[in-house]
């Protein structure tokens, strides 16, 4: 049976770029409708968080039916396994939701940049929604960025001026990303848009959340 890791940030909040604090987290609909995609398809899925904290939810992501399911896999979520403790040799594909959360921690984060590295060295699978793409972000050391050249969406400039955070933003991961030589591709804002170049399936957005999942267990198959 596959098994796919959901990398979740742990973050609960984003110094804008005014320096106010900005609550946030995973978003809801990313983690609970890829979970369930996962699972329908019987695929294993562990969660894991850096150092193992208990994810918080963005309460503006908050809704039915999303809530409840995430109230259905409570368990799991309160007690996620610690990102620096896991390997990727124990998995065939990672995955990482979104929400604001990542620009905070996963951006940054080097066990993040090891499984990344390890995942893109091995021929892994690597899938991502919205902000998650953030995480992408933590592969670049010295000059180097895991991945330069590939194809790939994310939540748009334009849609982070017009629903999301907006000019206080503290950076956009479109233009990061696109400052490290990956190729954006983005889609009408708010539109269900997936980017799969080889084992890198990318979701632009909230709404791409069943659609990236399906790519990944297609991708597995």
């Amino acid at each position: 049976m596959a098994r796919v890791l959901m990398v979740v940030t742990g973050a609960d909040s984003l110094v804008m770029a005014d320096g106010s604090v900005h609550p946030t987290g995973f978003w809801a609909e990313e983690v609970a409708a890829s979970h369930k995609v996962f699972t329908e398809a019987g695929v294993d899925v562990d969660i894991a968080t850096p150092g193992g904290v208990q994810p918080t939810p963005d309460q503006g992501s908050m809704v039915a039916p999303f809530v409840e399911y995430l109230d259905g896999i409570a368990d799991v979520l309160a007690k996620p396994l610690v990102l620096g403790d896991v390997s990727i040799d124990d998995y065939d594909a990672i995955y990482f939701p979104g929400g604001h959360g990542p620009m905070t921690d996963l951006a940054k984060d080097k066990d993040v940049a090891r499984l990344l590295r390890a995942a893109v060295d091995q021929g892994k699978i690597v899938g991502s929604l919205c902000h998650g793409q953030a995480a992408l972000l933590s592969t670049a050391v010295d000059g180097e960025f895991a991945f330069v050249g590939k194809r790939l969406t994310v939540f748009s400039n334009a849609e982070e001026l017009n629903g999301g955070t907006g000019e206080n933003t503290p950076y956009f991961v479109e233009t990061r990303l696109r400052e490290l030589g990956a190729i954006v591709e983005t889609g009408a804002p708010w539109s269900d848009t997936v980017v799969v170049d080889g084992t890198l399936i990318t979701g632009q957005n909230p709404q791409s959340s069943a659609d990236t999942a399906n790519h990944v267990v297609a991708a597995l198959r």
